[in-house]
């Protein structure tokens, strides 16, 4: 059997992989085994152990700047803040005090809900707008208009 047709079943066998695992870590290893194909086509004199190494590299490369690119463009977490909630604005429906929590509304819903347990170090009276200036795990932050 030709060389070339092993690195391509090998290429294709770790794409379908990683569609079923969905982790991005086979993806990169599959692209360099049909990388290894398209060369061993090119250039069939070329020995197995070298085309071997070049995979390896070719893998390793691959998968340390897909991880370099990761850590320069973080993914969107779903669900979690990451401070794009700031500065959104509701209406206090249960009036909030600096001793006693209240409850905030949005007329669009913030990281998935329309209604927020509300802080404040300063009191908001009911049916007042209230400005996030910070998310603390299960409730926002705000601050009067």
């Amino acid at each position: 059997m030709d060389i070339m047709w092993i690195w391509c079943g090998l290429g294709l066998i770790l794409l379908c992989l990683e569609m079923m695992t969905g982790t991005m870590y086979l993806l990169w290893p599959g692209m360099a085994a049909l990388a290894m194909a398209l060369l061993a086509w090119l250039l069939p004199a070329f020995s197995t152990p070298w085309q071997i190494v070049i995979y390896a590299i070719f893998s390793v490369l691959a998968v340390a700047i897909w991880r370099k690119r990761e850590k320069t463009h973080p993914t969107p977490r779903v669900g979690q803040a990451q401070g794009e909630e700031i500065g959104r604005e509701g209406v206090i429906i249960h009036a909030v005090t600096p001793a006693q929590s209240g409850l905030i509304r949005f007329s669009q819903g913030v990281m998935g809900s329309k209604e927020w347990s509300a802080v404040a170090d300063v009191e908001i009276a009911a049916n007042q707008p209230a400005r996030i200036v910070a998310v603390e795990g299960n409730s926002v932050r705000v601050v009067p208009i």
